[in-house]
Parts: structure tokens; C-alpha cells; sequence
């Protein structure tokens, strides 16, 4: 799956040049494992220019499967895409379908079928979107934001101190703990040493 997403993100850039002799060249980066920041460059742009909420979507999807810090579930990724900030519960009418997650992002991440964990289509997209600092605005921020209203939730905050009645290994509880603690290492200067020390009540 990972190759026929690459192969026609490829294909798309090779197609975009108007030369045969342009298209050949690209060609040849293709082939030499170069040139694969134009294919993603070009979708990217193609991402953001997409109608109504779709491309805020794709952009959010792309930021938490690159600054997760641990690959995401299908799931998990579906209910931090649900959480608004500073809301007292999830609203489950709120929490995107996977396929309406995929389609945004015009696959530029896929799901693995043995796992159904959610990774980009090729690990150099991992790196090209890291390099470009801004296409997110403080992301561990906002995923920090996430977890910690997500903690806040009526349900989690019912919970027992001991978490013997805390959800299974797979359930977004789990990913918040383990995520929170990622974002507030990787903040930006310290910038997220208020809300990150600020324990859920």
C-alpha cells in the first residue's frame, strides 16, 4: 500500500511538468530516490487548497501523526481529532470518521491493516514536514492542549486514583497519559511549562 500511494504521489509530479524532457528529468530524480519533496510539496498545496473544513482537517491529521511522538491507532487518532479544547466531554458526533480522515490528507498517510496504526505513506514525508517548521504553529501545544482537556473529561476525572477502572491498553485515556508527557518535554523554550504542570483537576 505504501508503494502505490508513493508511485502516484510521483506520478502526479512527473505529470505536472509540460515537457517531455521536464518529465524525463523528474523521472530520473524519481528513480535516484531525489526529488521526493516536489511530489509532497505539490500535494501539500493541493491539501490546503481543499473546500470548506477539509483542509484543517488534513493539516491536523498530519500533525499529530508527526509530533505523536509513538504511532497512532486509528482510533486514538479519531478521538484526539474530536476533543475541542476546553470542552467538558467528547462529543461523539464531533469525532471524524476514518475514511473522512484519509481522504483529507489525499494519502499522504495510510493505515496499516495488520495494526491499524496511522503512518504517513513513506518515512521521508516524517522528515520534509519536520524540516518545514512552518506549516505548524507550536504543535506539541496543541497536542498538550488535547490530552489535557481530554483528562478534564467528566468520565476520566470520575475515575479511580488507583486507574484499576481506568479503560484498556488501546483507549485515547492511555495515549493522553503517555502523550501529555511527550508534549511537555518537547516544548518550545519552556513555553509549555504552565500548562503542562498543571494537573487535570
Amino acid at each position: 500500500m505504501y508503494r502505490f500511494l508513493l508511485v502516484s504521489l510521483n506520478i502526479d509530479a512527473i505529470l505536472g511538468e509540460v515537457t517531455i524532457r521536464q518529465r524525463r528529468m523528474k523521472l530520473e530524480e524519481m528513480t535516484q530516490g531525489a526529488g521526493l519533496s516536489d511530489p509532497y510539496t505539490a500535494t501539500l498545496a493541493r491539501l490546503k487548497a481543499q473546500t470548506g473544513c477539509k483542509s484543517v482537517l488534513g493539516m491536523k491529521v498530519l500533525m499529530w501523526v508527526v509530533y505523536s511522538e509513538r504511532p497512532l491507532g486509528a482510533a486514538e487518532l479519531c478521538h484526539a481529532l474530536g476533543v475541542e479544547i476546553g470542552a467538558a466531554d467528547l462529543d461523539p458526533e464531533n469525532v471524524p470518521a476514518l475514511r473522512t480522515i484519509l481522504s483529507s490528507c489525499l494519502g499522504l498517510v495510510t493505515v496499516e491493516a495488520s495494526s491499524s496504526t496511522v503512518r504517513p505513506v513513506h518515512f521521508t514525508l516524517q522528515e520534509h514536514l519536520s524540516r518545514n517548521e512552518t506549516l505548524f504553529h507550536s504543535p506539541h501545544l496543541k497536542i498538550a492542549g488535547v490530552c489535557l482537556t481530554y483528562l478534564n473529561f467528566g468520565r476520566i476525572r470520575d475515575l479511580s486514583p488507583t486507574l484499576c477502572s481506568a479503560p484498556r491498553n488501546n483507549s485515547p485515556f492511555r495515549i493522553c497519559l503517555c502523550l501529555l508527557g511527550h508534549a511537555c518535554k518537547k516544548g518550545d523554550d519552556g513555553k509549555y511549562q504552565d500548562t503542562c504542570t498543571e494537573a487535570p483537576r
